[in-house]
């Protein structure tokens, strides 16, 4: 029977924890390594509601991308949100690994399924932090070209929202036609000059700041915040196929109750 560290050894062959930036705390957080799982739950965080669910449906380790760890934890009380989260984790038995920026660099995670997931055609890096251990250059953000051109801001960030079933796009219009496209999951707003640099007319990302869309109109570059779960979320299911094709004796689930947190009107 596989264990919680065989799925951390597999997931650290794809997306090695090594490479995670210095103020990530990705990796194995949460129970026993030795125990043996039968059943695995991914989800893009691990709230009290995904804990639940992991439990009600049976999973023995929930494999999410946000750390439920992140900030130094000084108790584990019923008194904070984490500490409340950890203890539901241990008290149903539920092992946590969270592959965070790690799987935002890596081949085949956040980024490129995001790109992938937009249909962006020629799919190559934004920026190249390094090479893993194996040969493999990583780094967050990708480039391509869009399948269909000639759409303009606005109509692009319509193709994102139905793509990415987004509550809503908050788009400024850089005054180009949509063509060459980069793309960065979660908050990467700090990289506008690199989606410059890299010859994209477009940039797709989230959490953006009110200066950043003032710096991308300037720079003449379309700027989309499409969200920062549905810009993440889109990892999830493929990473499930990953690990049932490496673990195919064990069920592997993707959280039916962690959706986007907010609405919009």
């Amino acid at each position: 029977m596989a264990t919680v560290k065989d799925i951390y050894q597999f997931l650290d062959e794809i997306a090695p924890f090594d490479t995670q930036e210095e103020f990530d705390n990705a990796g194995f957080l949460v129970g026993r390594g030795g125990r043996g799982v039968k059943k695995i739950m991914v989800a893009l965080d691990v709230t009290l509601e995904v804990a639940d669910e992991a439990d009600r449906l049976g999973a023995d380790l929930i494999v999410a991308h946000h750390p439920v760890i992140f900030h130094p934890v000084k108790s584990v009380t019923d008194e904070t949100l984490t500490g409340r989260v950890l203890i539901g984790l241990l008290e149903r038995g539920v092992a946590a690994i969270c592959a965070h920026t790690n799987l935002d660099a890596a081949h085949g995670g956040v980024n490129g399924c995001l790109a992938r997931t937009l249909e962006l055609l020629d799919i190559g890096q934004l920026h190249q932090a390094g090479v893993d251990a194996q040969g493999r250059p990583y780094g967050i953000g990708r480039v391509g070209t869009v399948h269909q051109s000639g759409l303009n801001a606005a109509e692009y960030a319509l193709f994102v929202k139905e793509k990415l079933e987004s509550s809503s796009v908050r788009f400024v219009d850089g005054g180009k036609p949509v063509s060459r496209v980069a793309v960065g999951g979660g908050a990467c707003g700090s990289m506008l000059e690199d989606a410059v640099a890299a010859g994209c007319d477009t940039f797709v990302t989230a959490d953006l700041r009110y200066n950043q869309f003032l710096d991308a109109r300037a720079l003449e570059l379309n700027l989309l915040d499409a969200g920062h779960f549905p810009t993440e979320h889109v990892v999830c299911a493929p990473l499930a196929v990953r690990l049932r094709a490496a673990f195919p004796k064990v069920e592997v689930l993707v959280s039916k109750v962690h959706r986007e947190v907010y609405g919009s009107v």
